[in-house]
């Protein structure tokens, strides 16, 4: 059984010049103790999904239809009161800019024993010593002096880690990983990404990695949903999507990888184009205008389809 499953999820955002569609009949699944990775270029629609999970949608955009069935409860018909006890309990979401996400005026210790405090009812005693230990899980030395620090007497290395620590503070049975090393150097990516990748597969916990980075979705993810403009136009388990990718779209994206041997002067493969705005969206399929094998038929459609078994893809030529 499917730990969550989103079936058609549709968000917009109220403009003045009407609703733009940010997320576009979404479907997805995720089992217990899974990675998937969630792929695509910015503005594609990622954040929002992820989001629309802890139905924290920000104004003025809403969810216009589907269901996000979470433990086989609809999350997106829960009384707020309800939602508030999965958020941070069964669900925990990392975001990449910890600077932002973490609060400035609490110290790094009391945030943590806030979530402790808020879903497991525990003294605060109990509280302040299980944040010790969830700092020092994560890697954070001298967790005991950490504890009374505030985020910006930490590195950005070390608040993601906090936010780590935050995250699995009530051992979730859901991860949402929000290009959780986005502002952090590449050495430092790395040691977050193993420690993330470490204790999700400890606690047998799920896992959504949002990123735009292939490479870390082929190292880290067991599935693979490609997006583009609010769509997901492929998806596969990692291995067949990187051996076999069948959407153009994936294609072009797997093609601009730089390879090992190539040269400083060798010119990186691009897809020509850029993605189209919300509110000019072409009729049919939204990469038509950048694919290479668009035809009139692609003005129409298509559907999310099943090309072989597990392996889905949004397009006419794939068939």
């Amino acid at each position: 059984m499917d730990l969550l499953e989103i079936a058609g999820l549709s968000v917009s955002f109220a403009t003045p010049a009407g609703a733009l569609r940010a997320v576009d009949d979404l479907s997805l699944s995720i089992r217990s103790g899974r990675v998937l990775g969630l792929v695509g270029e910015s503005g594609c629609g990622k954040t929002m999904t992820a989001l629309s999970v802890m139905n924290l949608v920000p104004p003025p955009g809403r969810i216009d239809t589907g269901e996000v069935r979470f433990e086989g409860r609809n999350l997106l018909v829960l009384p707020a009161d309800e939602m508030r006890k999965v958020r941070g309990a069964r669900i925990s979401m990392i975001f990449q800019e910890p600077m932002t996400a973490l609060n400035p005026v609490f110290t790094v210790g009391n945030q943590i024993s806030e979530v402790l405090t808020t879903h497991e009812n525990i003294a605060k005693s109990e509280a302040l010593g299980r944040s010790i230990e969830l700092l020092r899980s994560v890697g954070i030395p001298s967790p005991e002096k950490r504890f009374y620090e505030y985020p910006h007497q930490l590195s950005g290395g070390m608040r993601q880690r906090v936010m780590i620590a935050m995250a699995i503070a009530c051992r979730p049975s859901l991860i949402l990983a929000d290009e959780p090393t986005t502002a952090l150097d590449v050495t430092i990516q790395a040691h977050i990404l193993d420690l993330l990748t470490r204790i999700q597969a400890e606690m047998g916990m799920a896992m959504v990695l949002v990123t735009h980075d292939l490479g870390l979705i082929a190292e880290r993810a067991h599935e693979v949903a490609v997006m583009y403009a609010g769509r997901i136009v492929e998806q596969a388990d990692t291995g067949t999507l990187f051996s076999a990718p069948l959407h153009p779209y994936t294609r072009g994206l797997l093609a601009s990888i730089p390879r090992p041997g190539e040269t400083k002067r060798s010119r990186l493969r691009t897809i020509a184009g850029t993605v189209p705005r919300l509110s000019d969206l072409p009729k049919g399929c939204a990469f038509q205008p950048r694919c290479d094998l668009r035809t009139g038929q692609c003005e129409t459609g298509p559907d999310l389809v099943e090309a072989a078994p597990g392996h889905k893809v949004r397009c006419w030529k794939a068939k």
